[in-house]
C-alpha cells in the first residue's frame, strides 16, 4: 500500500479558517494529523536499529534512496511496546524541513472542517508542558486528538528544535520594548520562543493560544486604542491552531483599517511553497520555518528597527 497525499486545494479559499484533519488509530483510539504536514502514507517497512537513541525511535529505513527515521507512535502514546503489525502503517510527514515516519495501525479517512470545530484542550487533557495534544476535533460522531508533532519530534531530536544558542551567537543585545503579540498554541514551543525573544531583547510579549485569542486582543484594541502602534508593534503567528488558524488570523488582521499596518511574521513548521503563497495571498509580511528562531530576530530587528527603543 502507498498513497500518496496532495495538498493542493487543502483549503477551498485561503483564510477561511478551514483544515483537512487525517485520522488514524493507535489502539483503537483515534488521533489526528494535519493533512498538510503528511506527505504520504506506505505500508510498515522492516527498520534498521540505531544505538543511543530516543527509546520512542525505532531506527531508520531507506525508500527511494532517501534515509527517514521512524518513531513508534504506539510506545510514545502510551508508553508501552504494543505488537507490532505487517498491517501497520507509516505516515511520513513533511515539517521543520524534516521527514519523519510515524508507526500508526490504521488510517480511518480525512474530514475537512472549520478550525473553529477544534477545541483547545483543558488543562487536565493538556498535561501543561508534556501535553502532546493540541486540539480535540468533532469529525463526525467521533472526538478526534489532535497530536502536536512538533512536540513529540523535539522532544525525541531536541537539536531539531528551536535553539536558545542562535540568540547567543547575535552577541550583545540592548532591550526592546515594543509591544509583540504572538500566537502559538504548543505549550513547549511558546515557552521556548518567549525565552528566545527575551534573550533577544525583546521583553514586552503578550501571548495568545490560538488565533481566535489573540484576534479578540487585536479587535479590542482597533476599538479603543488612540494609537495603534503603542499597543502592538508586531504579530507573530504559527499557522495551525484550534479555533482560529494564522492565515485566517493574518487576514482579519490585514484587512482591518486600523490594524493593517501591524506587521505580521507567519512564523510556522508548515512554510512550504504552497503556504508560502497562501501567506501571501491573506498579507502576510514575513513567512518563516521553524525553527530557524535567529533569523526570527533578525527580521524582527529588521521591521521594528532594533536599538531605536530602550
Amino acid at each position: 500500500m502507498k498513497k500518496k497525499v496532495e495538498n493542493n486545494g487543502i483549503l477551498l479559499e485561503t483564510g477561511t479558517n478551514e483544515i483537512e484533519i487525517m485520522q488514524f488509530t493507535i489502539d483503537d483510539i483515534l488521533y489526528g494529523i494535519n493533512v498538510a504536514k503528511v506527505k504520504e502514507i506506505i505500508r510498515s517497512e522492516p527498520v534498521k536499529p540505531m544505538p543511543h537513541v530516543h527509546p520512542a525511535v525505532e531506527g531508520i529505513f531507506k525508500p527511494r534512496d532517501v534515509l527517514i527515521t521512524v518513531v513508534d507512535l504506539p510506545y510514545y502514546v502510551t508508553d508501552e511496546h504494543l505488537e507490532k503489525s505487517e498491517k501497520d502503517l507509516f505516515i511520513i510527514t513533511n515539517f521543520n524541513n524534516l521527514h519523519v515516519a510515524f508507526r500508526v495501525h490504521t488510517v480511518v479517512g480525512i474530514s475537512r472542517l472549520s478550525w473553529k470545530d477544534i477545541s483547545k484542550p483543558d488543562k487536565t487533557v493538556a498535561g501543561g508542558d508534556e501535553g502532546i495534544a493540541t486540539g480535540i476535533a468533532q469529525c463526525g460522531g467521533e472526538l478526534v486528538t489532535i497530536l502536536d508533532f512538533e512536540k513529540i519530534v523535539a522532544e525525541i531530536a531536541p537539536e531539531t528544535s528551536i535553539q536558545i544558542s542562535e540568540i547567543e551567537k547575535l552577541g550583545p543585545r540592548s532591550r526592546n520594548s515594543s509591544p509583540i503579540v504572538l500566537a502559538e498554541d504548543s505549550i513547549l514551543l511558546a515557552k521556548i520562543i518567549r525565552e528566545a525573544l527575551v534573550k533577544a531583547g525583546y521583553v514586552n510579549i503578550e501571548k495568545f493560544d490560538n488565533g481566535q485569542e489573540a484576534w479578540d486582543y487585536l479587535s479590542n484594541i482597533a476599538e479603543h486604542a488612540e494609537d495603534i502602534s503603542k499597543e502592538v508593534a508586531l504579530l507573530i503567528t504559527d499557522i495551525e491552531m484550534p479555533e482560529m488558524d494564522g492565515h485566517r488570523l493574518t487576514k482579519l488582521v490585514k484587512s482591518n483599517s486600523r490594524l493593517k499596518d501591524i506587521p505580521v511574521i507567519i512564523f510556522s513548521s508548515l512554510i512550504t511553497p504552497e503556504m508560502e503563497l497562501k501567506g501571501k495571498e491573506v498579507g502576510a509580511d514575513e513567512q518563516l520555518t521553524k525553527p530557524e528562531i535567529g533569523h526570527l530576530v533578525s527580521v524582527m530587528d529588521h521591521l521594528l528597527h532594533y536599538g531605536q527603543q530602550d
